[in-house]
Formats: structure tokens, sequence, C-alpha cells
């Protein structure tokens, strides 16, 4: 008898085969129904619905890819269950091999190459068409470390509207709509990787080098991304968002933040909040423009506080909506609606208008003031302390009481 023979299963074989695959069944629908709800419409990352010059290169290719793999996905499916049924074992003897062959050998190496080679070309195109840079007309620096961007517009002209000296902002990057933006990207300590899906693709932003990223948005509104890079303890909690106003708007927008915090005019308690923040926050935060109760300007040092030597800067905090590396919205859930899923042609003014006290969302902000390490995890042990020289990786707990809460929540609604 051949080696390569079997006996026919026995019924009890069959059913025990047959209820295996049943209950396979309900996997294979949840897996249906995961892969159904990655379609869905308007998700905020959603590769599919490209929003700018950039992204749209990159979803012209990937829909060919897409296609291919899928065709070769089906006739490598139909030829594998079409083997399974028709030679599957009844006790017969083993099929005729086609080792030997060597037209079909041929035939099937190079089919494949020239799969690959009409998927290669056409990708080497789109990548080089992507890292184009010489026709952008603004330049923004952003820097990555664990686990919040920190944006920074150099002092130059930026798609037509001019910026008389840096800003440095975090969180949102904002760029003038239709005008292709220049990212020039690197990182304070591990690899992150900036991805804003709607706008472009994915890139690493990588310790002691400078990588570039061309940005471009078709009309104002907001694109939502994170970080692509595994880069530690809270990597899901490090999120950015791209905001694309109209010239005028982006020139309002420049103008504002170009602009020193000015007199309080929150009454007492937002007094009382400023001098909360002088003593326990200025160290790390700076805002352009505070005055100490000597007379002199507050100037932060997070370089001798916290472990990656820098803080977000809060001059204008209530004017972008998001807070601690983006995670948090600042503005309440009906307040953000109206902003996201304003008309091209009103977002700017909705954006523009800020975070008022009506639409503050107090709920998440009170608990980050109150325990901010709680609410985002920046380090697992305070015996990692032994190894960042004694400084917090992120926002220490300040154990701040109830009042001195609304104290400072009262003070950072000035800042806009």
């Amino acid at each position: 008898m051949s080696l390569w023979s079997q006996r026919p299963a026995r019924p009890a074989e069959s059913k025990a085969r047959l209820s295996t695959g049943r209950r396979a069944l309900p996997f294979a629908a949840l897996g249906l129904v995961i892969l159904l709800a990655s379609c869905a419409k308007d998700a905020p990352q959603d590769t599919w619905q490209p929003e700018g010059d950039n992204a749209q290169k990159i979803h012209n290719l990937q829909w060919p890819v897409f296609a291919i793999a899928g065709l070769v996905l089906v006739i490598v499916a139909l030829a594998v269950m079409w083997c399974v049924f028709r030679y599957r074992d009844r006790g017969q003897a083993i099929p005729e091999q086609t080792h030997g062959k060597p037209a079909l050998e041929i035939g099937l190496t190079i089919l494949p190459a020239l799969i690959l080679i009409g998927v290669a070309v056409p990708t080497v195109g789109t990548l080089m068409a992507l890292n184009k840079t010489d026709d952008t007309a603004c330049v923004v620096n952003v820097t990555g470390q664990q686990w919040w961007w920190e944006i920074d517009y150099p002092a130059g002209d930026c798609g037509g509207v001019a910026i008389d000296q840096a800003i440095v902002t975090s969180g949102q990057l904002v760029i003038p709509e239709d005008t292709n933006v220049l990212l020039r990207g690197t990182s304070r300590d591990v690899i992150h990787s900036f991805w804003v899906p709607k706008i472009n693709g994915k890139r690493d932003m990588v310790p002691g080098r400078i990588h570039t990223l061309r940005l471009h948005a078709d009309h104002p509104g907001i694109y939502a991304g994170q970080c692509a890079e595994f880069c530690g303890l809270s990597h899901a909690n490090m999120r950015m968002e791209i905001v694309s106003l109209s010239q005028a708007d982006f020139a309002t927008w420049v103008a504002n933040q170009l602009e020193p915090v000015g007199e309080i005019e929150g009454g007492e308690l937002a007094e009382e909040g400023e001098a909360l923040f002088i003593s326990n926050c200025s160290r790390c935060h700076q805002v352009n423009g505070q005055v100490g109760a000597d007379g002199q300007p507050v100037i932060a040092a997070p370089e001798d506080n916290v472990y990656s030597g820098a803080a977000p800067n809060l001059t204008h905090l209530m004017s972008r909506n998001t807070f601690a590396g983006a995670t948090w919205d600042l503005l309440t859930p009906e307040c953000r609606e109206a902003v996201w899923e304003a008309e091209p042609e009103d977002f700017g003014a909705a954006y523009l208008e800020g975070v008022t006290a009506e639409c503050l969302n107090e709920v998440d902000l009170r608990e980050w003031l109150r325990n901010a390490p709680e609410k985002k995890p920046m380090f697992t042990e305070q015996d990692e302390l032994a190894e960042t020289n004694g400084l917090p990786r992120g926002m220490p707990n300040l154990n701040l009481s109830e009042e001195q809460i609304d104290a400072l929540i009262a003070y950072l609604l000035e800042l806009n």
C-alpha cells in the first residue's frame, strides 16, 4: 500500500469536523464585523478619505494596489478551496504530481514578478512625489517627545502671511488651506511617528535627525492624527491635530498667537489663579508676557524641572481646543461637534472663537489638574526617578486642593 494513501474518514470523525466548523463560524462572523467596522463612513483617521494633495497621491496608489492584492487573494483562495474539496482524501490514489514541469514552474515565477514590478513602479513614483519639498510655501518645526508634540513656527513668510517672531504651541498644527507646508520633524527622546492620515502618510521623528514631510489641506477643517510608533507608556495618549484655516483666518490666528498675555479680566479668583500658576506651573510652562509680583518677566525653566527638558507653551492655551498631548478636548462634546462639523466657510470663525467658559470641558481639565499622572500614565514606579536624575518624566501630581483648581481654571480661561 502507498505511504500516501489513508483510510477514509469515519462518520464520527466527519461529525467532529463538522462541529469544529460550526464552532468557527462565530469567529468568522466577528472577523467580518470588524472588517466592516473599519470601513465606517466619516472616521476621523480614515486613509480612504483624503483631504489633501499628498493624501490623494497615496489614495490613487493604494486603490489599484488593493485591487491587485484582492484579485490575487481571490484567485489563491479559490485555488486552495478547489484543491481542498477536489482532492480531499477519500482513500484514492495520490494525484498526479506537477513537480518537474519547467513551463509551469517558470510561468508561476514570472507572473508574480510581473505583478510586483507593476506595483513597484507606481509606488516608487508616488514616494518620489511625496518627498518633493521645493514647492512648499511655509516651514513648521515639529518635535516629538513623551508624550506630546511641540510645534514651532519660525519667523518668516507662511503662505503669504508674515510671522514676525517665532510662535511656539503644541497639540494642534495650524496651516493655511490649499498651501504646501514643509514640516521639519525630530524627537527629544525616542522614535515617534507623525501621522495624520487624511493629510499625508507616516513620517518617523528620530532623535538627532530632521525628517521632512509635506502637508497640504484642500479646505478648512480639523484633521485628526496620532503617534504611529510605540514610544513608551502613554503612546496611545500621544495624538495631534492639523487645523486648516483660510488665508484671512490664518492671518488672524497668527496675529493672536503673537500677542502676549493681557490683563486679568476674570476678577479676584483669576488673579489668585495666576499667583498659583506662577508658584506651581511656571517652572515648566511658559506664558509669554507674564509678570511676577516683583514686576519681572516670568521665564519657565523646564530643562531644570522635567526630564524631557521641555513643556507645552500655554500662552494661548484656550485658542486651541485640546490639551495633554491632544488627548482630551478642552471643549464640551456639544461645542466640539459645532467646531468639527462646521462647514468649511464657517469653520474659521468657529475655531477662532476659542474655548469660552460656557464651552469649557471642566471635567477632564479638573481631573488633569487634580492628578495628571493618574489620568495620563507617565512613569511606572516612583523608583524610576532614580533613572531620570530625580526629574519627573511628565507633569507631576501637584496635590492641589479643589479651591486651588477653581482658581487655576479661572486663570487658564484668560489664556485665549
